[in-house]
């Protein structure tokens, strides 16, 4: 049986959430909530759950970050962090939609739509068969355009569940993606020999739907006396 160790976390979220996966089962996991600390939370979170589980970085033998989509400076931290570790370790690094990870954490069997915040009052969403089959490219709209009807879950649903409908929302499924769920996905995908089937299992690149929403400063305007 080939040894797996992955290292997985995700920072698209005000979830910085980070876990350890043997192939099995989830060693350590931690998870804080905070929109703004994405950069200084994440590297002494890796570090305790290396520490938890008794492990060492470069035992790690794969590593997988959340690829959005969600806001550009929170995913970035964990998009670049993925690619330095898999540079400094040679441990191969992956990228898994985010959204992908909040619905397996969600553990449906039926179909289901997850949605996150994408702030300006709109919604990054997807639709699935089940928890681990999405059936639609991942969205960005106002809450009042994704498709009625199917349950849904995810910090976006809950944030405006007055317009999507209050009685479509599962109660007890997660806001937010959590890492063991991620860690756990990306395990079965790398055990099943998906690759980068349908994408999948990719390269930790950004899904963007939209610019940043920071800009770039234009030419100071011209005074005239």
């Amino acid at each position: 049986m080939t040894f797996v160790l992955v290292l997985a976390f995700d920072t698209a979220t005000p979830a910085v959430t980070v876990a350890l996966h043997d192939g099995d089962r989830v060693l350590a996991e931690s998870t804080t909530i905070d929109a703004r600390r994405h950069g200084e939370l994440l590297i002494p979170s890796v570090e305790r759950v290396l520490r938890e589980a008794g492990v060492r970085l470069h035992d790690v033998t794969a590593i997988v970050a959340g690829s959005g989509p969600g806001p550009y400076t929170g995913l970035r931290v964990g998009l670049m962090t993925a690619q330095a570790l898999s540079s400094t370790m040679g441990a191969p690094a992956y990228g898994v939609c985010t959204l992908d990870a909040l619905a397996y954490a969600g553990g449906l069997a039926e179909p289901f739509i997850v949605a996150t915040d994408a702030r300006r009052k709109e919604v990054f969403w997807a639709r699935y068969a089940d928890m681990r089959t999405r059936l639609s490219e991942p969205s960005v709209d106002r809450p009042e355009h994704v498709p009625g009807e199917l349950p849904l879950f995810g910090a976006g649903a809950r944030m405006y569940a007055e317009a999507l409908g209050e009685g479509r929302l599962v109660v007890d499924a997660p806001d937010y993606p959590l890492a063991g769920a991620l860690a756990a996905l990306a395990a079965e995908r790398l055990a099943a020999g998906t690759g980068t089937v349908d994408g999948v299992l990719t390269s930790p690149s950004p899904i963007y739907l939209r610019r940043p929403d920071a800009k770039v400063p234009g030419p100071p305007k011209k005074v005239t006396t």
